[in-house]
């Protein structure tokens, strides 16, 4: 892990609100969520229901009126894009972006990424008749797990959200990160997002950054440093290494 680029000032927060990304649920965020309940934060993990960004958004929402008091709104993947839209609620004190998408208000975001080199899990996308799409198991281990433990990766596997076919095409009206501080992992050896684009958008929002040896899931092979970015960004002690 190396050192926070920047350091912003964090107003202190009692509660975190977690939100999944895509071709998973909120047991994503299992480990990184003990560790913070253990340091005394009051911890809710959304479950989005992945058909658009509106219902994503209201999902998440719902989440944040639950709230009393400042916290701490942290997404992973897809749901940088979540908390991009919603991240503006009155109790949302600050953001933490985990290798994750940071749409500007309006912008499309695919092209944005098609500038970036293209990470290999984006072959192995299977859609189905539905309309809905999910990673094959070969992509989701090898690109999307990658550095999870086999057996913990072939349970997220069976786990995985299926996405709306249309869901990435949803653009944001708004991008909190203009007026929130922010804090941003960077996935090094991540194969879903390209490390490059992370570093592009944490240095965008002038996030805390830093960068951690890991796949695209790294809330799940790295939850202490995870867990302590998050502590960071609710203005408490990180956990002891």
């Amino acid at each position: 892990m190396s050192d926070a680029q920047t350091s912003a000032t964090a107003p202190t927060a009692d509660n975190v609100v977690l939100v999944h990304g895509a071709y998973a649920d909120g047991s994503s965020w299992a480990a990184v969520v003990g560790l913070l309940q253990e340091a005394g934060l009051t911890v809710t993990a959304v479950q989005n229901p992945l058909t658009s960004l509106a219902d994503d958004a209201a999902a998440t929402r719902r989440a944040l009126d639950r709230q009393d008091g400042p916290t701490v709104l942290a997404g992973h993947s897809w749901a940088g894009t979540v908390i991009s839209e919603v991240g503006d609620h009155e109790t949302v004190s600050s953001l933490v972006y985990v290798a994750a998408r940071a749409p500007d208000a309006g912008e499309d975001y695919a092209a944005l990424a098609a500038t970036f080199p293209t990470p290999p899990a984006n072959a192995g996308l299977v859609r189905s008749d539905d309309g809905f799409a999910q990673l094959s198991e070969a992509a989701f281990l090898d690109d999307f797990a990658n550095g999870v433990d086999p057996a913990r990766a072939r349970v997220l596997h069976a786990v995985q959200g299926p996405v709306s076919g249309t869901l990435f095409a949803s653009r944001t009206t708004r991008a909190a990160w203009h007026g929130k501080p922010c804090w941003y992992a960077v996935s090094r050896d991540d194969r879903t997002t390209s490390p490059e684009l992370e570093r592009f958008l944490a240095d965008r929002m002038r996030a805390t950054t830093i960068e951690l040896d890991s796949g695209h899931l790294s809330i799940v092979t790295h939850p202490r440093e995870i867990a302590s970015l998050v502590l960071d960004a609710a203005g408490r002690p990180r956990l002891v290494p």
